[in-house]
């Protein structure tokens, strides 16, 4: 490996890196993507995926040992025995905050994108422009319009789905069909959707 060049070196496999490497390589670079950790398998190495809550110790929540090791991922929900073994010790590898900056780290093939939120949303000009609005920071040098056709191009090869709902916030995209909502799910939607027109008229 010693002897081998490369034209791009892409450091981490998570969804950033991985992208760029799929980028890169379909350019016809040749590109090498360096990471360190564990590869997790797809299916045989989700080990908890079907457990249920009386399978663990501690019925799949957090100990005080979990916190004191891991200072910066307690702030947040995924910190728990159901996964705990995809992040880092943050006592074996800690850094140092000036300001709070909640870095949750997993050491594996896959990085972030075996333990991300699932959720892919668009910014708006309303996100853009806050920082201009509310005279904090610096303003950002571009808005939606000028990301609109990469946002396409990443929601069509990842086959991202849900709705458009013409929202400001959140602008419309190249989306999949949403996934069917359960019987719950529609009661709440019609009962939201009530409590709408009630306001507007």
């Amino acid at each position: 490996m010693a002897d081998n060049t490369y034209d791009a070196i892409v450091i981490g496999s998570g969804i950033s890196g991985g992208w760029a490497a799929k980028e890169l390589t379909e350019k016809g670079l040749k590109t090498i993507m360096l990471e360190r950790g564990r590869d997790i398998k797809h299916v045989q190495d989700y080990v908890n995926a079907n457990k249920n809550p009386w399978d663990f110790p501690h019925r799949g929540g957090r100990t005080q040992e979990m916190i004191k090791d891991h200072p910066v991922l307690k702030r947040d929900y995924p910190l728990n025995e159901t996964n705990l073994d995809y992040w880092v010790n943050e006592k074996e590898c800690p850094y140092t905050e000036t300001k709070r900056f909640d870095w949750y780290r997993g050491y594996h093939v896959g990085g972030r994108s075996l333990m991300w939120g699932r959720q892919s949303y668009r910014h708006s000009d309303i996100d853009f422009e806050a920082n201009a609005k509310d005279g904090v920071g610096v303003d950002w040098p571009i808005r939606h319009a000028e990301l609109d056709a990469w946002y396409t191009y990443a929601e069509k090869f990842a086959g991202i789905n849900g709705t458009n709902e013409d929202f400001p916030g959140y602008p419309n995209g190249h989306l999949m069909p949403a996934m069917p909502m359960n019987c719950v799910e529609k009661d709440v939607a019609d009962r939201l959707k009530n409590i709408t027109k009630a306001r507007v008229l």
